[in-house]
């Protein structure tokens, strides 16, 4: 990094950030505060949080357990609403969950008594209940191919791996088409070499579709490898955005030469120092 004492909250600029600044933005964090009732009195887990995301962006958020990250996203998803400030999509502010935003959780939340193929069927009927038969089985069918797993359609998820059941619930979120999909450390669970699959699964879905994505992740190398923008959280309680990483590696990517380039050396050590020397998580 050309200016490792960068001010923590001052973005660190690149042409993408220059170009990112032409758009309008597209999901909105005003101002964002969180509290939790407790019997001590409220404890705050988020204070004045800003943040705006370009449409088809793909933002990590990083940092030390307890800083907020999960409950930002309940914020995007609608299962949480903000203390004070605002969230908004497309100048709507986010008050319910709904079918412009999909959530992939760590633990998979397939239903075990359904198949894979049920699994997805279920969220197409739900969003899409005026289509034909033939054209939700057609959707199903389409996502399952787009994961690799047509010929595990009629399994049930006790029947499949962690990197299988991964998959479904990717191909889930991404059968109702989105607008944002809302990833909560997707691949935390999951064994390196299959890690890395389905990286680079994920990315070549995202490039197809440019969706916006939003992703929670402990894993400053999958961050450099997936995102265009890595948001950097400080402590909790009451945690702010600390700091933004512009990524500047050209799409589409590819691993090994990105791990070749000094600069992501640079970035890593970076985040690393910030996460591990300026905000070194406090077990007292």
């Amino acid at each position: 990094m050309k200016n490792p004492t960068t001010n923590p909250t001052q973005t660190i600029k690149t042409p993408l950030a220059v170009k990112s600044a032409r758009k309008e933005p597209f999901l909105i964090f005003e101002s964002v505060s969180k509290a939790f009732p407790t019997p001590k009195g409220p404890y705050v887990v988020l204070e004045d949080v800003n943040l705006k995301i370009h449409e088809g962006e793909f933002i990590c958020v990083i940092g030390h357990s307890g800083c907020g990250k999960s409950t930002l996203l309940n914020m995007v998803s609608g299962f949480s609403r903000p203390t004070t400030g605002e969230v908004r999509l497309r100048t709507h502010p986010i008050v319910k969950p709904g079918p412009d935003r999909m959530v992939v959780f760590q633990n998979y939340a397939l239903l075990p008594w359904l198949t894979a193929f049920e699994n997805i069927y279920l969220a197409v009927d739900s969003v899409h209940p005026e289509k034909s038969e033939a054209e939700k089985r057609e959707i199903v069918q389409h996502n399952l191919g787009m994961v690799g797993l047509l010929e595990a359609a009629n399994k049930k998820p006790q029947q499949l791996s962690g990197g299988m059941k991964q998959r479904i619930s990717i191909a889930r979120a991404l059968s109702i088409r989105p607008e944002v999909l809302i990833l909560d450390e997707p691949f935390g669970a999951l064994d390196a070499i299959t890690k890395e699959e389905l990286q680079e699964e994920l990315l070549s879905i995202w490039n197809e579709y440019r969706m916006t994505v939003l992703m929670i992740t402990h894993d400053i190398d999958e961050a450099l490898f997936l995102a265009d923008r890595l948001v950097m959280m400080t402590n909790g309680p009451r945690a702010n955005i600390g700091e933004i990483l512009n990524i500047p590696f050209p799409r589409p990517r590819d691993r090994t030469r990105i791990m070749e380039d000094p600069e992501y050396y640079n970035l890593r050590n970076y985040a690393l120092d910030y996460l591990f020397r300026r905000f070194a998580h406090d077990d007292e």
